[in-house]
């Protein structure tokens, strides 16, 4: 008689708890196969945010690459939906129009004119480009904010720096910037402060088109201060859409209908208020 191979021994002779210790190793696999994906995603999203918030165009223009479709055609944007919508409503948006419609079906709920992305394009020294485009393709509503706060990328202070034909001059939370007198430009908590001789702090009170200049520099705050966080800018309502764009209010009213933001859609406040009451998260939004 033949003796068992060992794969038939351990089995015959672990029985319910030689299966129980495979079943387990299959388990620990598949979880840390799951586990991989949520890292995997938790990095994707963490890098989204870093390029967002440090204008990373390289890696922005992957992303929006991934969700983008080619051309004009509303046919190819919708192409991108199930295959039926059902009851469930949805956003279109035509840049070449500068319309936007809040549709059920052929039924329009709701419509208004919107300003979409110039096409522009600036680059700064250094080799960084940023092209102000509003992105093709299908989004969704990822959630609806109150209030929103404007933190501008690095290229609002390229733009301003060179309509007042200032230098740019990062600063740094670690190295105040001295501005005579033993004064110096210098992080305080969260604020960006001018500090005194005599030890007082006054931070410096900034909006869009009025930033913080001395001598001759313009001078960028750290993303964490408050200096970079402008109110009012983008209306008293957002719908957003991810990668850093929404469908906002505006503090300019005159340039809705046309080209005229670095990307995201503009509505009037009023229309921003009657969107955010109305549209649910999670609705589609198909621009072409």
């Amino acid at each position: 008689m033949t003796s068992p191979t060992p794969t038939r021994g351990f089995f015959a002779s672990g029985g319910p708890v030689a299966w129980l210790s495979v079943a387990c190793a299959a388990a620990a696999v598949a979880l840390a196969v799951v586990q991989l994906r949520s890292a995997l995603e938790a990095r994707r999203e963490r890098d989204l945010t870093q390029a967002v918030y440090n204008d990373n165009a390289e890696l922005l223009s992957t992303v929006r690459a991934r969700a983008a479709t080619a051309g004009d055609s509303l046919d190819r944007v919708l192409a991108a939906a199930p295959d039926s919508l059902g009851d469930q409503p949805y956003i279109v948006i035509s840049i070449a129009e500068n319309q936007l419609w809040y549709k059920r079906g052929p039924t329009v709920l709701f419509r208004t004119r919107v300003a979409t992305g110039t096409g522009k394009h600036l680059e700064r020294a250094g080799g960084t480009k940023w092209k102000f485009e509003t992105p093709r393709g299908r989004l969704v509503v990822i959630r609806k904010d109150v209030e929103p706060a404007w933190v501008p990328p690095d290229w609002h202070y390229v733009e301003e720096a060179r309509k007042q034909k200032k230098r740019l001059r990062h600063l740094d939370a670690r190295t105040p910037i001295p501005i005579g007198d033993g004064a110096v430009v210098a992080m305080s908590g969260r604020d960006v402060v001018t500090r005194y001789p005599d030890g007082r702090e006054v931070p410096f009170e900034v909006s869009e088109g009025k930033e913080i200049v001395v001598g001759r520099d313009l001078i960028v705050p750290p993303l964490n201060a408050n200096q970079r966080r402008y109110t009012g800018v983008l209306g008293a309502n957002r719908l957003f859409l991810g990668d850093g764009y929404g469908i906002h209010g505006t503090d300019a009213p005159a340039s809705i209908g046309r080209g005229a933001s670095h990307g995201c859609v503009r509505v009037r406040n009023e229309d921003a208020e009657a969107l955010f009451r109305i549209v649910p998260v999670g609705t589609p939004v198909y621009i072409y």
